[in-house]
């Protein structure tokens, strides 16, 4: 396969930007490969500019759950497109976009749009700081939050895939008020909380974490957390940037029946334009300004296009039978998965729920930050070069989900299964 035009376009991309990439792991460096650059992309395929097809299972890092260039989202934003790009004043479609959100997601009364998942989680630690008087964050290892300062103390996605610990020109100043613990203990984190919880501002958790990989929470640690916090007067956030609107319509608390104070959404809510947003119980979010005195503001916060490209997916979502459509196609993906893991001679762990999931290269069961940094990389990257080889795009990092979305067929994904069979046979 020949990827010529991808990699002179890298040469001259490294000498005007850092990396040659504009998000660090798109660079390709843990998987030994120089990036694709992508010329199009339609249903589950993604194209480049040598003109190689892919069956694509990034879905621009989980928001395109309909599949590239789905006709209603299209449509829509053409529709937006034509009235004008930004206008930095309220529009009607924003007041829309949150009355969706309101009514889908169990513990959002209120909503504030923002352009990114680090601008909701960094806003949404803010407000908690605010609201209750209280400085320490609690995070937990491995689970990614996005850039922002306080944020980047044993991270997962890029920083995990790249390893770098934190990030110079993080002030300790600021990150001694982050206090990061280990996913799904719950030992650690009663231990925690009886010790300083009274102190503690935010406890912060992707519900099911998909920035070390695919980890699912350990039966009752959600609650915990939700007992624990609500006794210590803590607020509990729900970081669903990557599994709102794609584990249920009302995202991953819906699915596990647990409401946290306050949740961050992104991804899918964008249609694939940037989009990020936070919201929560109404007495919380008022103190949010204009209401009240805690303060966040942003240009292009409920960008027209973004909300018309957003409404549309969730539109499509909400039709009935749709995610049971969705699941189905999971379902066909990853039980051929756990298929090919049972007959493989090679150590993998393989972990799921719903459309999403990651193949680790390791005999021992995946759970928390420590488990997954334990698989084996190098494995992964041989694994990721022969699905490239037979046209099937995967995130260029083991520490990433894997996403079926509407748009692949059973035809697709049988043939995706066979590749997996097929790479994995030729690594023994």
């Amino acid at each position: 396969m020949d990827y010529k035009k991808s990699q002179d376009l890298f040469v001259e991309a490294e000498k005007f930007i850092p990396g040659g990439v504009n998000s660090p792991v798109r660079a390709c460096k843990s998987v030994g490969c120089t990036p694709l650059f992508i010329a199009r992309a339609k249903g589950s395929h993604i194209y480049d500019v040598d003109g190689n097809d892919f069956l694509d299972y990034v879905g621009s890092w989980g928001p395109m759950i309909l599949g590239h260039a789905h006709p209603a989202v299209m449509d829509s934003v053409k529709a937006a497109l034509a009235e004008g790009t930004s206008y930095g004043a309220p529009t009607e479609r924003e007041v829309e976009m949150a009355r969706m959100i309101v009514d889908a997601v169990p513990n959002i009364d209120l909503v504030r749009m923002v352009n990114s998942g680090t601008e909701a989680t960094m806003s949404a630690l803010r407000l908690a700081r605010g609201f209750t008087g209280r400085d320490i964050i609690v995070k937990f290892d491995g689970c990614y939050h996005g850039h922002a300062d306080t944020l980047l103390v044993q991270s997962g996605s890029g920083v995990a895939t790249l390893g770098i610990p934190g990030s110079p020109g993080v002030p300790q100043d600021i990150v001694k008020n982050t206090v990061s613990l280990p996913y799904n203990d719950i030992t650690a984190f009663s231990d925690f909380m009886a010790k300083r919880g009274d102190e503690a501002a935010a406890v912060i958790v992707e519900p099911v974490a998909g920035n070390m990989g695919v980890v699912t929470p350990a039966r009752g640690f959600l609650e915990a957390i939700r007992k624990l916090t609500r006794e210590h007067g803590t607020l509990f956030i729900f970081d669903e940037v990557i599994t709102g609107f794609r584990l249920s319509y009302g995202g991953a608390q819906r699915l596990f029946n647990i409401q946290p104070d306050l949740t961050c959404l992104g991804k899918i809510i964008g249609g694939g334009l940037p989009v990020g947003a936070y919201g929560g119980r109404e007495d919380i979010m008022r103190r949010m300004a204009p209401d009240g005195d805690v303060y966040q503001a942003g240009t292009l916060s409920g960008n027209p296009l973004a909300m018309a490209a957003g409404l549309a997916t969730l539109k499509a979502l909400k039709q009935e039978g749709i995610y049971e459509e969705l699941e189905a196609k999971s379902a066909r993906f990853w039980d051929g998965m756990e298929d090919i893991v049972r007959e493989s001679e090679l150590s993998l762990c393989l972990n799921r729920l719903g459309s999403m999931g990651t193949l680790f290269f390791t005999q021992d069961p995946v759970t928390d930050f420590r488990s997954a940094m334990a698989a084996d990389r190098d494995k992964y990257s041989e694994f990721y070069q022969g699905m490239l080889a037979r046209s099937i795009y995967l995130a260029p990092s083991p520490f990433e989900a894997t996403f079926v979305s509407l748009a692949h067929t059973d035809e697709e994904i049988d043939r995706t299964l066979e590749a997996v069979r097929q790479t994995l046979r030729s690594m023994v």
